[in-house]
């Protein structure tokens, strides 16, 4: 617990000044605890430090938690998988990587459902890596403009993921580049799009410099990550292909 207060208080004078160098208010400035592969009773430690909202990669991995937990905020930033979608919007406040109309269409029909307005952010493969997923920056705009017209969905904004580097000024480029697509958007459809979610435990300073609103720190709050072993040590069927 203690390390996780240590952490988190570091963690937030670093974000208050960061925004403060950069002329902004740290209040606007939402910290995102990525608390995918801790256990509940980990992330149960957060809450009490004063987290309010969790990131989880996996529906499946994410149920329990939630389920158990019953307190926060919750956000999908993980790739999601069209069959997901029922338990995804059921279980998560915010599925922040919808990247593919198919996708939007398919949670906005189990929203329909239960009744339920799901807050989405439009995931944009801003550095156009192969590896990661997101729509590229030059179909964001149709694909903003056709979310937002489908009745259900919330579209709150953009999120992006950073090339890795050990750098974090090479992450810069990308973090303003997010930033000027959405202004772009927004000043070439009319559309609001507040929420820019940008940064991870090694760059979310440049991020914040770069106009971030939210930025998803896991290592720098909870420690390295845990693999499945080590979260199941008692149980052998437990493997790193799990």
């Amino acid at each position: 617990m203690e390390d996780i207060e240590s952490r988190l208080a570091h963690i937030q004078n670093t974000i208050n000044e960061a925004a403060q160098r950069s002329g902004r208010n740290p209040d606007k400035i939402e910290l995102l605890a990525v608390s995918k592969t801790q256990p509940s009773e980990i992330v149960h430690q957060a809450m009490r430090a004063g987290v309010l909202h969790f990131g989880e990669n996996k529906v499946q991995e994410a149920r329990g938690k939630i389920e158990t937990l019953e307190r926060g905020v919750w956000h999908l930033i993980g790739h999601l998988q069209t069959n997901k979608a029922k338990d995804a919007v059921r279980l998560f406040d915010s599925i922040d990587s919808v990247d593919r109309l198919e996708l939007a269409e398919e949670i906005a029909r189990r929203a329909e459902v239960i009744g339920k307005i799901q807050n989405v952010l439009l995931q944009v493969n801003i550095a156009r890596e192969s590896t990661k997923f997101g729509c590229a920056p030059e179909s964001a705009r149709a694909l903003a403009e056709e979310i937002n017209a489908i009745p259900r969905l919330n579209l709150r904004g953009l999120m992006t993921i950073a090339p890795y580097s050990p750098d974090p000024e090479k992450s810069r480029p990308h973090f303003a580049g997010l930033r000027e697509l959405r202004d772009k958007i927004e000043t070439d459809t009319g559309l609001h799009l507040p929420v820019l979610s940008m940064g991870m435990s090694g760059d979310f300073v440049v991020a914040i410099e770069e106009g971030s609103t939210c930025v998803r720190i896991g290592t720098a709050l909870f420690g390295e990550r845990l693999t499945l072993k080590q979260r199941h040590p008692e149980d052998p069927s437990f493997t790193e292909s799990t």
